[in-house]
C-alpha cells in the first residue's frame, strides 16, 4: 500500500493551537527552501516520497503535521544534510502536547465519524468507543503510559462521550460491531465497571438499527487476526477505512484497499456469532461471575 491512500496521523491543525501551529508552518517553510534549492516541485516530491501532492503541500503551509517519518525521507530527498531529522523529535513532542489539550481532534476520524452514513468497527483488544460507559473509558485512560494527566484523562473521557450523540441521532446510521470475546472477558477497571460495561452492551445490542456480534474464542481461525479497523460511508463519498495501532492512526482512502478491508469485515461477520448468539454469550460471562 502507497502512502498516497492514507493521511498524515493529525489532520487540520485545531483551534487554540497557538505556539504549536508556528512551530508546523517553520517546519513548512524549512521543507519549502530545501525542496525549491535542489530544485524539486511539490509534485515531484509526493511522488518520490510516496504522498499526494495535497498532503505535501498542506505541511509546506503548515496546516498538517508532519510525521517523523515524513520528516526523516523528505531530508534525504531534498537534500537538508540532516536539519529535517534533526528537528524530528521536537515536532513529535509538539503533536503530543497539542493532542492532550484537543482529545477529540486527536485523529481526523472523528470528522468523518460524526457525518457517516455508515459506521462499522472490528475491535480485538477493547470495547469499541462509541459503546464504552464512561467508567469503562476513564479506566481505559487511567492505564495509559505514559501516564495521563488527571485533567488529560477527563478531557479525553468527555470527548469520547460526545462521539456517542451519534447513537442519538434520528435516524440512525447504519452501524455494526464484532467484538473479540477477550475484550468481553477483560474486566477494565474492575469487576463492577465491566459488568456495567456488559450490561450496556446487552442494552445496546437490543436497539433495532444497531448490530452487535462477538467473534468467539473458541474459533480456529478467522479473517480478522489482522488487527482491529473500522469502515466509514460518508455522504455522498466512497467508502473510506480507519486503523489505529500503539496511538499511531491511519485513515485510509485508497479504492483497492478499503475494498479488501470491506470484504475481510463481511468475512469477520460471517464468522462471528450472530446477533442474538452475541448476546447471549455477553449473559454466559455476566453469570459466571
Amino acid at each position: 500500500m502507497g502512502a498516497e491512500g492514507t493521511v498524515f496521523e493529525d489532520g487540520d491543525l485545531p483551534e487554540g493551537s497557538e505556539g504549536v501551529s508556528e512551530l508546523y508552518a517553520a517546519v513548512g517553510k524549512l521543507i519549502k527552501h530545501f525542496r525549491e534549492r535542489a530544485g524539486i516541485t511539490q509534485k515531484e516530491l509526493a511522488k518520490m516520497a510516496g504522498y499526494s501532492e495535497d498532503q505535501v503541500g498542506a505541511v509546506e503551509r503548515g496546516k498538517r503535521t508532519p510525521r517523523v517519518e515524513y520528516l526523516t525521507v523528505v531530508d534525504d530527498l531534498v537534500g537538508a544534510g540532516g536539519a529535517l531529522k534533526a528537528i524530528a523529535p521536537d515536532v513529535m513532542k509538539a503533536k503530543i502536547r497539542v493532542s492532550e489539550r484537543h482529545p477529540a481532534w486527536s485523529k481526523p476520524y472523528t470528522t468523518e465519524e460524526a457525518h457517516a452514513l455508515e459506521i462499522h468497527d472490528y475491535c480485538t483488544l477493547d470495547i469499541p468507543g462509541l459503546v464504552q460507559t464512561e467508567a469503562h473509558a476513564r479506566a481505559l485512560y487511567q492505564m495509559r503510559k505514559p501516564t495521563l494527566t488527571d485533567d488529560s484523562v477527563e478531557k479525553w473521557v468527555a470527548a469520547r462521550m460526545k462521539r456517542q450523540e451519534i447513537l442519538t441521532r434520528s435516524p440512525l446510521p447504519m452501524i455494526s460491531w464484532v467484538i473479540d470475546e477477550s475484550a468481553l472477558r477483560r474486566p477494565m477497571g474492575g469487576w463492577d465497571v465491566h459488568e456495567e460495561q456488559l450490561r450496556h452492551l446487552l442494552k445496546i445490542g437490543r436497539i433495532r438499527g444497531l448490530e452487535l456480534q462477538v467473534m468467539p474464542l473458541d474459533r480456529m481461525e478467522h479473517a480478522g487476526m489482522g488487527g482491529s479497523f473500522t469502515l466509514l460511508t460518508p455522504k455522498g463519498r466512497s467508502q473510506i477505512a480507519f486503523c489505529e495501532v500503539q496511538h499511531v492512526n491511519r485513515l485510509i482512502t485508497d479504492p483497492e484497499e478499503v475494498r479488501i478491508m470491506a470484504a475481510r469485515y463481511s468475512s469477520i461477520r460471517a464468522q462471528a456469532l450472530d446477533m442474538r448468539e452475541s448476546l447471549a454469550l455477553i449473559e454466559k460471562i455476566l453469570g459466571e461471575r
